[in-house]
């Protein structure tokens, strides 16, 4: 399954205004450069290699993406955290989680749970 890069605040409020509103949406903030990150990251690509449930995969390399970062913080209210995992259905943010909480099994659960 194909990832598309998030790199502008207009592509997040496209998922938030237009995208989510047809297809869930899952956001990965990435930061290259933590080994935790490459953990989650891992385990994220490892769901999304063996699951196309009709959702859109976005990554932010945060690190180079700062501002877009912090935008989806604020625009979610969600509190900023690397690696973070957003899932936004209908422009709003159902389920968020970071650090090593990250993993396919409970993103599958969280994922079927709204795609009722």
């Amino acid at each position: 399954m194909d990832w598309y890069p998030l790199k502008s605040e207009q592509e997040v409020q496209n998922i938030s205004e237009n995208i989510s509103h047809s297809t869930p949406c899952v956001i990965f903030k990435h930061s290259t450069t933590c080994s935790i990150s490459a953990i989650a990251k891992h385990r994220v690509k490892e769901y999304t290699n063996s699951n196309n449930n009709g959702f859109k995969f976005y990554y932010l390399d945060l690190l180079s993406f700062r501002t877009v970062s912090n935008y989806i913080a604020e625009h979610f209210n969600v509190r900023h955290e690397s690696p973070q995992l957003l899932v936004i259905r209908n422009g709003e943010c159902i389920y968020y989680e970071s650090h090593l909480a990250i993993n396919a099994d409970e993103l599958q659960k969280k994922l079927e749970l709204k795609n009722g």
